[in-house]
C-alpha cells in the first residue's frame, strides 16, 4: 500500500516539483534566490513560513520560494551555521568563545549574543552571496530544466484476487 520514500524517490519528487513550477525563468529565479537568502538566515523553522510570506508581499513565485529553503535542512544545518558564524566571528575580529566549567543563565544570556551577533553577520554575507548566485543559476538553468522529460515510475502490477501477496 505505501510506497518506499527511499532518498532517491525524495530527491526525483523534489526535481518533479521544481520543473513544474510555472512562471517565467525570471519569475521562479526570484522566487529561488528569495528562498535561498532566507534559508541562509538563522531562522531555521520558521523559513517557509517567512518565505512564502515574503514571496507573496513582493510578488514572487511563492513555490519556488518555498522549495529553495531546504538549502538548510538538519541535514546541512549545522555545517552553514557554523560557517556562517566563523565569518561572521572573523569579520567582526571577535575571539572564539570557550564554554566556562559552569553553566547558569547568566552565562547562557552572556554567551547568546557572541554567538547570535556573529552569525547573523555570517549569514547575512552568506544569504546575498547564494541568493544572487541562485538568482543568475536558476536563470540559465529553467530552459534547459524545462525540456528535460522524467519517466515514470514503473507501478506494481495487481495480482488478480486469491492468487497470492497483495502488493
Amino acid at each position: 500500500m505505501w510506497r518506499q520514500w527511499s532518498l532517491a524517490r525524495q530527491a526525483k519528487l523534489f526535481y518533479l516539483r521544481f520543473i513544474r513550477i510555472r512562471g517565467a525563468p525570471e519569475e521562479i529565479a526570484e522566487g529561488m534566490a528569495l528562498g535561498i537568502f532566507i534559508g541562509m538566515t538563522p531562522t531555521m523553522g520558521a523559513q517557509i513560513i517567512i518565505a512564502v510570506f515574503v514571496a507573496a508581499l513582493l510578488r514572487k513565485n511563492k513555490i519556488a520560494a518555498a522549495l529553495a529553503v531546504f538549502v538548510t535542512n538538519p541535514v546541512t544545518a549545522p555545517f552553514i551555521y557554523g560557517l556562517q558564524y566563523e565569518l561572521g566571528r572573523n569579520l567582526l575580529g571577535w575571539k572564539r568563545l570557550r564554554l566556562p566549567a559552569e553553566l547558569s543563565w547568566e552565562v547562557v544570556r552572556h554567551l547568546s549574543w557572541g554567538v547570535i551577533v556573529p552569525l547573523c553577520v555570517g549569514s547575512l554575507i552568506f544569504a546575498i552571496v547564494f541568493g544572487l548566485l541562485a538568482y543568475f543559476l536558476t536563470l540559465k538553468a529553467m530552459p534547459v530544466v524545462k525540456k528535460i522529460k522524467v519517466s515514470r515510475w514503473r507501478r506494481p502490477r495487481k495480482l488478480p484476487p486469491g492468487t497470492g501477496k497483495s502488493p
